[in-house]
């Protein structure tokens, strides 16, 4: 996204959070929008919160996953205009591409929104919506996401009177937890299967194993009225096909 709006506009600087350790060596470790800020040249500001002290010297910030909170002051300080990646209001908060798939929503889209206290809950300056084909995965949507947002960015830059939100079909996206990855058997096929797609390629589904430990399932597919399982990953171990996990198992 960084590179798409640096090849459009001059940015001022890249806002994100600290340093953090990171690994198993737990070195001290960017994160990746500072690596990519780096090599487009773009100063880069990391404050450990926002707070009073915080001066925004711009008219205009794009937030973009942020993930800290701007405090109620700061959003007087500047426009911030927010990134979804849903239908708003439909799939508020932390994970709308995760759980319109997991839902079967048909179609979905992005938004740009004018930060407010409330989550999620801005005006609309742009959006866009896009069908949700058949084979779609998480990392599908995001993409095709981030190939809309430039032209939404513009759009929203000319629009000073963007439309309030309805309250008519609020849902909200939960984080994803632990319980949200594990696949119930005893569900239909279809929704196991959509839960596969909307964790892929970045968090992964899993089933409980007999021993309490847990198989990943990055690939699956519906066959008749079973889930067909395609790739997993063995606890501690490498992605395989299915065909090679049972063939290790000698079934």
């Amino acid at each position: 996204m960084l590179e798409r709006l640096a090849a459009r506009h001059e940015i001022a600087y890249l806002l994100t959070r600290p340093d953090r350790p990171r690994g198993r060596g737990r070195r001290l470790a960017s994160p990746p929008a500072k690596e990519v800020a780096e090599g487009l040249g773009i100063r880069v500001r990391q404050p450990e919160r926002l707070d009073d002290g915080f001066d925004p010297e711009v008219e205009t910030i794009v937030v973009v996953a942020y993930g800290q909170l701007v405090p109620s002051n700061l959003l007087k300080r500047a426009r911030w205009l927010n990134v979804h990646p849903s239908l708003l209001p439909r799939w508020r908060g932390a994970a709308p591409v995760e759980r319109a798939l997991m839902a079967g929503d048909e179609e979905t889209g992005v938004s740009i929104i004018e930060l407010v206290e409330e989550l999620d809950a801005g005006p609309i300056a742009a959006q866009q919506r896009f069908s949700v084909e058949i084979d779609d995965d998480a990392g599908a949507i995001f993409t095709r996401a981030a190939e809309l947002t430039p032209d939404l960015i513009n759009a929203a830059l000319e629009t000073r009177q963007p439309e309030p939100q309805t309250e008519d079909g609020v849902t909200y996206a939960e984080k994803i937890g632990p319980a949200d990855r594990t696949l119930d058997p005893t569900a239909p096929p279809v929704a196991q299967e959509r839960v596969v797609r909307a964790l892929r390629p970045h968090i992964g589904a899993r089933i409980e194993l007999d021993d309490g430990s847990f198989l990943g399932v990055w690939d699956a597919r519906v066959a008749g009225d079973t889930l067909e399982l395609l790739e997993v990953q063995p606890p501690g171990g490498r992605r395989m096909s299915f065909a090679d996990y049972r063939r290790g198992r000698g079934a």
